[in-house]
């Protein structure tokens, strides 16, 4: 069997079910173009359609979200629900609702979530979902109807079994309160399984507002102790100012290092003293305000609402804000400033070209279905904690975060080193990992 060909037929078939979906379609390129070393040794995967039916979304939702403003206006959004694969366990991946949200979004998000959710070493499978709303600048009122609706709709397809979201961009503690009480509204269950994220006085866990930030710190440190460095003294840049920026910053001071930049939509500031955690919580979580604020309120800060976060000189660059940020002339900076380590810690916010600069240059580069995952895995601990009806103490389940990244790290590393040679290339090894967890429970189930 020519290997190659049958990956490209199989990209090609993508392309031609999903015209414009382009985020989908780069996701599966770096997928597919993994596993040829892999298909080569295992030819059994290609004769079982492993990978046509990978590439398919097992189930696709999609449906209206009418709402009422406060000034009595009927809205209408639209909804989107993409079960990729529940080869592992049940449905798991967050919501996220942003204008930028369609269906090719959405099931890019979901593919990754595959793999993502196979190295975690739990039983969960691959979903994504979202909407177009926008809750910048809503009222709690205007959120909440908004979130009664789209669960009116989503709720007959969850279940602590079935389908079970998370947070995303644009879904926090509040959304996740008001979509549980429509569910648990219109099912008459207290199930507290259903959806992750929770806080923690009715169901939530300790971690998981931390976990994908902190995760991408553990994750990045691992890959900077097999170089024998650490954070201890690195200067380091953080894309974002969301959750997943805040506590990446903390966990980066907390070892010793230095976040001298961060960044939002409106540009980014630069504090060569450290960002003060304290203040950036208060302007993004408390006032909501954009991140010129901060500059505004510390000597020490400047503003810039031109160039890029990656023009700042850095040793460590953590992309946390959204896809496709860090374009070639992002990475060709960073590299020309010496940076010797990045961990997406969004989901692909390296373009392929960014990827390739990195991989040219001998940087570590540790893709988001590694680095991010500690946000799914704490949410899969949530799940377990919520099974039992228990709830774990910060120590306890940050423990646990830290051991399930360690774990990822190895093995990336491990596979890499089997399948390509090269124990650093973890973008290989990330996707060989996860698609052979995957592969093995989908071969076991029959063609389903």
């Amino acid at each position: 069997m020519d290997v190659s060909a049958y990956i490209e037929d199989v990209y090609q078939e993508v392309r031609r079910r999903g015209p414009g979906e382009a985020e989908f379609h780069q996701a599966a390129t770096e997928v597919l173009t993994s596993l040829r070393p892999v298909l080569e040794r295992h030819p059994e995967y290609a004769g079982s359609g492993i990978l046509e039916r990978l590439v398919e979304p097992e189930r696709q939702l999609m449906f209206r979200v009418p709402w009422v403003d406060d000034a009595g206006r009927v809205r209408v959004n639209r909804g989107f629900r993409v079960e990729f694969n529940s080869a592992l366990g049940p449905y798991k991946g967050g919501l996220r609702f942003h204008p930028s949200v369609n269906l090719g979004i959405v099931k890019f998000l979901g593919f990754e979530q595959i793999f993502k959710n196979a190295l975690t070493g739990m039983a969960i499978g691959g979903g994504k979902g979202g909407s177009d709303f926008d809750p910048k600048g809503r009222s709690d009122g205007e959120v909440m109807r908004f979130c009664q609706s789209f669960m009116t709709e989503l709720y007959r397809h969850l279940g602590e079994h079935t389908d079970v979201p998370a947070g995303d961009i644009g879904v926090g503690a509040r959304e996740i309160g008001f979509l549980f009480g429509q569910y648990k509204r219109i099912t008459n269950r207290y199930e507290s399984g259903v959806l992750t994220g929770k806080p923690v006085g009715w169901g939530g866990s300790n971690v998981r507002t931390e976990a994908t930030g902190y995760g991408t710190v553990y994750f990045a440190e691992e890959m900077l102790a097999g170089r024998g460095h650490s954070f201890d003294g690195r200067r380091v840049v953080v894309s974002g100012s969301g959750n997943v920026a805040v506590y990446a910053i903390e966990k980066v001071h907390a070892l010793g290092g230095t976040v001298v930049a961060c960044s939002d939509s409106s540009g980014y500031l630069v504090d060569e003293d450290g960002i003060d955690l304290a203040l950036l919580k208060e302007v993004k979580e408390v006032r909501r305000e954009r991140i010129q604020a901060y500059a505004e309120a510390r000597p020490t800060a400047r503003f810039s609402s031109r160039g890029t976060v990656y023009d700042v000189p850095c040793e460590v660059a953590l992309p946390c804000a959204t896809q496709n940020e860090v374009r070639r002339d992002d990475a060709v900076a960073l590299v020309k400033h010496g940076v010797l380590a990045v961990a997406e810690g969004a989901n692909m916010p390296c373009t392929p070209e960014a990827v390739e600069v990195f991989r040219e240059a001998g940087v570590l580069f540790g893709p988001g279905k590694a680095a991010n995952a500690g946000g799914v895995a704490t949410s899969a601990l949530e799940m377990q904690q919520n099974a039992s009806r228990t709830t774990w103490s910060f120590a306890d389940t940050e423990a646990k975060l830290a051991t399930v990244m360690r774990g990822i790290h190895a093995e990336c590393r491990a596979t890499a080193e089997t399948y390509g040679g090269n124990a650093e290339d973890y973008v290989l090894g990330s996707n060989v990992a996860g698609f052979l967890r995957v592969a093995a429970a989908m071969t076991a189930q029959g063609v389903v």
